[in-house]
């Protein structure tokens, strides 16, 4: 969003002056397109199949769970409230293993990894993936690194598939990353390597670490295709949920999803999937911190590489520990950015309130990353009065994180004034 002499138009310097001074912000595009041509549909229906591949071998390594091996969550609806309309949740908060979002596009990519070494070394058994827990694979396993950047969620998710079976775990992270965290990390044997600096920095400092390194494989959360597309597989699931729901979305009733955003890899995954399944039926609202609204400063202020929010006066400081990200995934803007129909910066008060109401109105345990969602609903319904189709749509809020969150520090965040 420029003006004629390339520089900011007012409505960006608008928007960039609430976030500077701590307020929310909306930012709507008039007429998104489908995403460019950037990632294939053939690569998210591979790692369907591959997750679908390796179901038997994940409910053997993870036991202790009754499930069927398929990372899938519920698709729940909360009754309408307080004005607001009825919701429907993507409870990504209570997935499977590793209880956030990041059990989709993380561990896809380390099973693609442990794909690739074992079919090398000749240990995989095609017509049985449980194989791959037997010794003659975990001793092959057991020689391969999987080093990732994270601020928690990520590199829970990774570290705790890997571990099990049975390669080593780096988690380098960030500043922001709580400390239960990077302990829970170490209690199941993951090595952690601690920044004093952002997560951008962490990135940086592991795609570095790995660099060189043999039979090291750096998930690198800027600029992963197979992150990317284990995220979309998300969108078929919905789309059968929705279809088993009732009528499925229409470009005269449209389906608008609120996603929480970090980098950009999880929700330009599933805008990607939803795009590609529902086209102009699915309103994609993108859902950042006020200090952290890498992809908000990205869409206002376009340039290869990304803006950085410190660029704009923001300090990326926010309760939302999994979304304190100061720059956004080129990767992402270039496979979706002209297919996100909007961005909605949410204060880190409200993401608290929304932490509490989500939990004792709904019993959703929650973290504040994933409380954004909520937060931002009634920013992008004022925002939209008057449009007739938004008045026929169906809300949506995809919950990323927190069912695993210990219970002295939920506590915590439910103190305090309301």
């Amino acid at each position: 969003m420029t003006g004629g002499d390339g520089g900011m138009d007012a409505a960006a310097e608008n928007i960039f002056g609430r976030l500077a001074r701590g307020l929310p912000a909306v930012w709507r595009r008039v007429g998104s397109g489908a995403p460019p041509a950037e990632i294939d549909g053939a690569e998210v229906d591979a790692a369907e199949e591959r997750f679908r591949r390796f179901a038997p071998a994940l409910r053997a390594a993870f036991p202790q769970t009754p499930w069927d091996g398929r990372i899938r969550s519920e698709l729940l609806t909360l009754a309408p409230q307080e004005g607001l309309p009825e919701l429907l949740v993507k409870a990504d908060h209570a997935l499977p293993l590793t209880g956030s979002i990041k059990a989709r596009g993380g561990v896809h990519e380390l099973l693609w990894r442990i794909e690739e070494v074992a079919r090398a070394a000749g240990v995989l058994d095609p017509d049985d993936y449980a194989s791959l827990l037997a010794p003659a694979a975990r001793a092959v396993l057991a020689g391969e690194t999987v080093m990732v950047a994270s601020t928690g969620n990520l590199g829970f998710s990774i570290g705790l598939v890997a571990r099990a079976f049975g390669l080593q775990a780096e988690v380098h992270m960030s500043h922001d990353a709580k400390a239960w965290k990077k302990e829970r990390l170490r209690r199941i044997g993951a090595r952690v390597v601690e920044y004093q600096a952002d997560y951008t920095e962490a990135v940086a400092g592991a795609r570095a670490a790995a660099a060189g390194r043999a039979r090291t494989h750096f998930v690198d959360d800027e600029n992963s295709r197979r992150l990317f597309v284990g995220y979309a597989t998300a969108a078929r699931e919905l789309v059968e949920q929705l279809a088993a729901r009732g009528p499925l979305p229409t470009p005269a009733a449209p389906l608008v999803v609120y996603l929480p955003c970090g980098v950009g890899g999880a929700p330009g995954g599933i805008t990607f999937g939803l795009k590609r399944l529902l086209g102009a039926a699915v309103v994609a609202v993108f859902v950042e911190p006020v200090a952290s609204a890498c992809v908000l400063a990205a869409l206002l202020d376009p340039r290869d590489p990304p803006p950085s929010v410190y660029d704009h006066g923001l300090d990326n400081r926010t309760i939302a520990d999994g979304l304190a990200v100061p720059r956004a995934s080129a990767l992402v803007l270039r496979a979706v950015g002209p297919a996100i129909d909007a961005a909605v910066a949410v204060p880190d008060d409200a993401m608290r309130i929304w932490v509490r109401r989500a939990w004792t109105r709904h019993g959703l345990r929650l973290e504040p990353s994933a409380a954004a969602a909520f937060a931002a609903v009634p920013l992008f319904l004022a925002a939209s009065l008057g449009e007739p189709a938004l008045a026929r749509a169906t809300h949506l809020v995809w919950t990323t994180g927190g069912s695993l969150v210990p219970q002295e520090e939920f506590a915590a965040l439910l103190d305090g004034p309301a």
